[in-house]
């Protein structure tokens, strides 16, 4: 599941990414293959930290499974 990072929250990325002119046709990430397609990876700051990208708004997405 794809969750954007803020502050002191995580949120879903369909109520941000839906207004995105890079987002997908259903409003989300375009995420292809474990890879953000509308980003950059961002290095690990530990191996028990998952991958996080940034995407071309700003914001800080990472892959929890």
């Amino acid at each position: 599941m794809l969750i954007i990072l803020m502050d002191k929250q995580l949120l879903l990325p369909h109520p941000i990414c839906q207004g995105c002119p890079l987002a997908d046709q259903s409003g989300q990430p375009r995420w292809h293959h474990g890879q953000l397609g509308c980003g950059r990876a961002l290095g690990r700051l530990s191996e028990q930290l998952p991958q996080q990208y940034e995407c071309q708004m700003g914001f800080r997405i990472a892959n929890i499974e």
